[in-house]
Parts: structure tokens; sequence; C-alpha cells
């Protein structure tokens, strides 16, 4: 009788913990079609490495994933985003690329109180003023690769720079980034987001002769202008620089050797010498038959995040606090190394210089040159009044 009365009591207190039997649920929303399509694809593959990696569990509990296509548009993002959280109650949410996409969505995601992890978007909204404790970015600021970039063009001492990036809050913040760090003269040309033409853009470049062209394009835009800039033959007397997720292995095997000679900057490489990150490139590569992004191994790292952080709470994700402190402490290996939480919830980490060229294996691809910043944290943390 005792024995009975006594799995009796252990079932009901593992009924009384909901969250504690799982599943542990995951509302991933990302740009799956359409020009940006190959952003949201590699971080959700990248993710759902994670996730194989992890058995298909967070902190040893069962886990759901559920995807929805944003297809880059805000209302679509906000439909899908409020059905996650409202009709699958998901404990997390994660997926989105572009910031725009992310400005629409968070209000509804914080009111809910439900954490979201950033494998891409990091707008300065959230990491100054609107900083809020249910954003955590594990990738970086939206500025921070553009300053990196900003840095290398500056120290290389070109004198006479055009700056060609999209009219949306990444491509205002790329330039500010960029021109934090650069000081010398700049011209900006602005383009629609999704915008696939350049012919237009390609006639002012020739007639402006910069000295180097640094542009933010991200998924089939940039692969579109790389394309059209070589074959236009600009390529001969300006140097090309771009941030790494224009520069990225997405990028060169769609555009191949014409992406050869480009510098770009990133705070991750597939040649990044640790244990982690290489079980992320070999096991990448053997799964999905390329090599990763930085997109992909910030889904990877995302779900790293997750995991360790229900680890922490052993499965009591209900208990708000606790979780956030968890997020916050980051117990996970990185597969770009080590890094640490700004106040903000941004990271801290380095920026590395990489260029593109042949391997051994005479692939064109990526290859870490050094390192731009050392701990380097974004520029509005100290806007950020954490409540």
């Amino acid at each position: 009788m005792s024995i009975r009365l006594t799995a009796l009591a252990a079932a009901l207190m593992l009924a009384g913990s909901v969250h504690a039997a799982g599943p542990i649920k995951v509302g991933f929303v990302s740009t799956l079609s359409g020009p940006g399509a190959g952003l949201g694809v590699d971080i959700r593959d990248g993710f759902n490495l994670g996730m194989q990696h992890l058995g298909g569990k967070l902190g040893g509990l069962p886990a759901e994933v559920l995807i929805a296509d944003d297809q880059q548009n805000p209302d679509v993002a906000k439909q899908a985003t409020d059905r996650f959280l409202k009709r699958d109650k998901v404990d997390f949410m994660t997926g989105i690329v572009f910031s725009n996409i992310m400005l629409a969505v968070g209000p509804a995601v914080f009111q809910n109180q439900t954490f979201y992890i950033s494998a891409n978007a990091g707008p300065s909204q959230y990491a100054g003023e609107q900083c809020n404790p249910f954003f955590f970015n594990v990738a970086w600021q939206n500025d921070n690769l553009h300053e990196a970039v900003g840095k290398v063009v500056q120290d290389k001492g070109f004198k006479n720079v055009m700056i060609v990036t999209p009219n949306y809050p990444g491509g205002k913040d790329a330039v500010s980034g960029f021109k934090r760090f650069y000081k010398g003269k700049t011209e900006e040309m602005y383009t629609k987001l999704g915008q696939l033409d350049y012919a237009a853009e390609l006639a002012q470049i020739r007639a402006a002769k910069p000295d180097a062209l640094f542009f933010f394009l991200p998924g089939g835009m940039g692969i579109n202008f790389v394309k059209q800039f070589v074959a236009a033959g600009l390529s001969r007397d300006t140097q090309l620089f771009a941030p790494g997720f224009s520069a990225d292995e997405d990028v060169i095997k769609a555009v191949g050797e014409p992406m050869m000679g480009m510098f770009n900057s990133s705070h991750w490489a597939h040649d990044m010498d640790n244990a982690e990150n290489k079980r992320f490139v070999a096991d990448f590569q053997k799964t999905y038959g390329r090599l990763p992004s930085l997109y992909a191994s910030q889904g990877y790292d995302a779900a790293l995040m997750m995991d360790a952080a229900v680890r922490d709470v052993k499965g009591n994700v209900a208990d708000k606090k606790a979780l956030q402190k968890a997020l916050e402490a980051k117990r996970f290996k990185s597969v770009r190394g080590e890094f640490k939480f700004n106040s903000n919830h941004y990271p801290v980490q380095n920026y590395y210089l990489r260029a593109i060229g042949k391997d051994a294996q005479g692939r064109v691809t990526n290859k870490t040159m050094g390192t731009i910043f050392t701990n380097h944290a974004d520029a509005y943390a100290a806007q950020c009044k954490m409540k």
C-alpha cells in the first residue's frame, strides 16, 4: 500500500509540473521562400542539426519545433507568431532573418513573456532603448559586422568608398556601423529590399569611380549584385568589401569564382579551430551536402543555448526569472568559441577578417586572415535600461 501511495504521489507531482512533463515547444518563424530564402533555410538547417545533436530534446526533455515561412512579409510573420504564442503556447521563439520583421513581431512576443532567441536579426532598437528581458541575440547586433569592415577599409587606406545597401532598418544600421569606424569620403546608395536588377546602380558606380565599394545586400540580392558587378568589369578598378552575410558560403556557392579576392568580416568561420566547430561543420556537410554559412552556425547555437537554459532550470520554463538568468549565464560551448552576453542581451565577441579564394581542395571559399576586434560590444548597450 505504501509503495502504491508513493508512486501515486510521485505521479501527482509530475502532473503538477506541466513543463517538466514536456514537450518544450519552439516556434520557428523564418524566411523560407523568395529572394531571402537561403538565409532562413540555413538558420533552419543549423537549428535542426543542433536538435539532432541533442537527440531531439532540450534540457533532456522532449522538444517540438513548429516551423512557419514568413515569406519576408511582416504581416505573415505576425500571424504565424500569434498562432504559435496563443494556440501552441510555445516556450521559445526564434528564426527571423530580417530586422523589420523582428521589430514587427517583437511586441507580441514580449507581451506574452516568451523568450525570443534571435539567430540573426539584431536591430539597434532592441540593443538600446527598446531592449527587453525577453529578447536575446545569439548572433550579433546589426552594426557589428559593418563596423569591422569599416575598420579594415580605414586601416587599408581607401579614400573614396561607395556604400550600397537596402532601404530598411538593417540597411540603415549597416551604414551607421561602417561609418562609425571608416572616416574617409563615402557616397551612399539605397536600393529596394529584394531588388535583383542593379543596372542603374552599376551605372552610378561607374560614373563615381570609387576605389572601394562596401555592400550589404542579403540573400539573392547580393548574389545578383556581385554577378552583375563583375560582369560589368567594375571589379578591375574597385575593391569589394562586405559583411560576412553578403560574402558567405551560400553566396559563394551561387556566384563562384567572381567572388574571389573579396574581403569580409565575421564572428564565425568554417575553418575556426575548436572541437565544437569541427563537429558542426563536418556534420552539416554530411547532412546537407554543403558548407555551412554563418546563418547556419547561429541557428545551431540558438538550439544549444535553449538546451543549456532548460537544463539549468530543470525543465521548469514557467519560472521566467530563473530562465532569464539561465539564458544570461550562457552555459553552452559556441561553435565560434568564447563569448558572453552584454547587459542588453547582445553578444560581446571577436570579429575576424576573411578573404575569399580557393582552398586546398580547389573550392572557392572563405579563409580566416586575422582578428579585427577582440571582445567587441555594440554601440547601443549604454542606452539599455533593462527592467
